[in-house]
């Protein structure tokens, strides 16, 4: 699904994104925290506006890349609650349960994320913190 999804995005089909690929790279299991720390450091140092991370459930590396301060990382299963995590809690990371969705599912929760706009108003004071908890 990762190769898939980067050859889209960098295809006018799918934006035109630059699309910065991290690994993994084998069938084999991986650890993937390894890589959801390297999407995470890349969104939090600001050399990616935005990340995405693929795995099983996505559950994992979403708990792994929130631990990088400045990460919101969302774990959504449909384009409903991929828009949703960017909205209203101005995520910058996705993570996709490649278990329960399919690519062509996965095509439309990135457009989801990565077109829909932070809202802004009573959200701001919830991000606001969210973002708080990182010096804790």
């Amino acid at each position: 699904m990762k190769s898939q999804l980067a050859v889209w995005l960098r295809s006018p089909a799918g934006g035109r994104h630059a699309v910065n690929d991290v690994g993994c790279y084998l069938p084999e299991s991986c650890d993937y925290p390894d890589y959801a720390a390297a999407v995470a450091r890349s969104v939090s140092a600001r050399r990616a506006s935005r990340g995405i991370l693929i795995c099983g459930t996505g559950i994992g590396m979403g708990m792994a890349a929130n631990k990088v301060p400045g990460v919101r990382a969302a774990v959504s299963w449909n384009p409903a609650t991929a828009a949703l995590a960017a909205e209203h809690n101005k995520a910058n990371v996705l993570c996709i349960p490649a278990r329960f969705v399919d690519v062509r599912k996965a095509r439309q929760m990135v457009i989801a994320f990565l077109k829909t706009p932070f809202g802004g108003g009573r959200h701001t004071r919830r991000v606001k913190k969210i973002t708080a908890l990182d010096r804790c």
